[in-house]
């Protein structure tokens, strides 16, 4: 069996479907031992994939915008999407069952900082007439120290993604209220990548194969069993099964995950006007500059 290394951007149940490739079995139906180990700040994705130590990794289309602004050459591709929604959740420190955005303004609200979630936020927001200025926006750092910052009394609303608005749910400590997926619509949001010329090999083909069954399986299987393979796997094994649960199926009721793996060109547009909004994008890029198709097996 051959061994194939995957690796991701953040380690999270919002990327079920390549995740289920490994915990439901469906890399091994192809012949491929999987290896999976998310990136660290010490050892990125880029490089991982670059020096051929990972043929796989869990990203954004997004993440190509800074090489290609500065005129770079895009070797690391993306081929297949994961969610084509946004995954971060609003949740409130107090219940607000007659909760709307317009709610937020002039409200303490700790706010993901990270570019692509950050700059969601900000034209999801626009879309309602809202500017985040309107906002008492607080930077508390990492998600780590965001959701710290939150239990130790700081902010009325939180922006994260799942779990953890689902752990504090579970807890009683906040209350989720709003969605940023259901706020900006359809986009290229997360993404698979790879090396160009890895594309091309048979082993692309075979993994194109098993991401298929595993997109499938993550729609239409109920969110416990997935939630079962995942911790049987070793995965979230310190997220309560029910918390696990309830972020899947709030990803399955989003309608994160979609049965064609090939990245939209619409939902691409989509995203150009998100970063051109936010100032992070200089011009549009050809979808073709840094999107390929999915290899396929059949």
């Amino acid at each position: 069996m051959a061994k194939i290394f995957l690796s991701a951007l953040r380690h999270s149940a919002f990327y079920t479907p390549y995740l289920l490739t490994i915990s439901g079995g469906f890399l091994k139906k192809q012949g491929l031992d999987p290896h999976y180990e998310p990136a660290t700040t010490q050892d990125p994705l880029a490089e991982k994939i670059h020096s051929g130590r990972c043929q796989v990794g869990q990203s954004a289309v997004a993440t190509s915008f800074a090489a290609l602004n500065r005129g770079e050459e895009i070797n690391i591709v993306h081929f297949a999407q994961i969610n084509c929604r946004d995954g971060f959740f609003i949740a409130a420190r107090n219940p607000d069952p007659a909760f709307t955005w317009e709610n937020l303004i002039g409200k303490k609200i700790l706010v993901d900082h990270f570019f692509q979630p950050y700059a969601m936020l900000q034209y999801g927001l626009h879309k309602r007439g809202i500017r985040l200025q309107q906002l008492d926006v607080l930077d508390q750092g990492d998600v780590v120290s965001m959701e710290a910052a939150f239990r130790s009394g700081t902010g009325e609303y939180i922006h994260l993604q799942g779990p953890t608005p689902q752990q504090l749910e579970y807890e009683n400590i906040a209350h989720v209220v709003g969605s940023i997926g259901d706020l900006v619509g359809p986009v290229a949001f997360s993404s698979l990548c790879a090396d160009r010329a890895w594309l091309e090999t048979d082993m692309a083909k075979n993994f194109c194969g098993a991401y298929q069954e595993a997109v499938h399986f993550a729609i239409h299987t109920d969110a416990r069993e997935i939630a079962r393979l995942h911790q049987a796997a070793g995965f979230f094994t310190q997220i309560n099964e029910q918390v696990l649960c309830n972020t899947i199926r709030a990803y399955q009721q989003l309608g994160c995950w979609q049965e064609s793996i090939a990245i939209e060109p619409q939902s691409y547009d989509n995203l150009l006007e998100v970063f051109l909004f936010s100032g992070l994008l200089q011009r549009k890029y050809a979808y073709e500059t840094a999107i390929v198709p999915p290899p396929s097996n059949r």
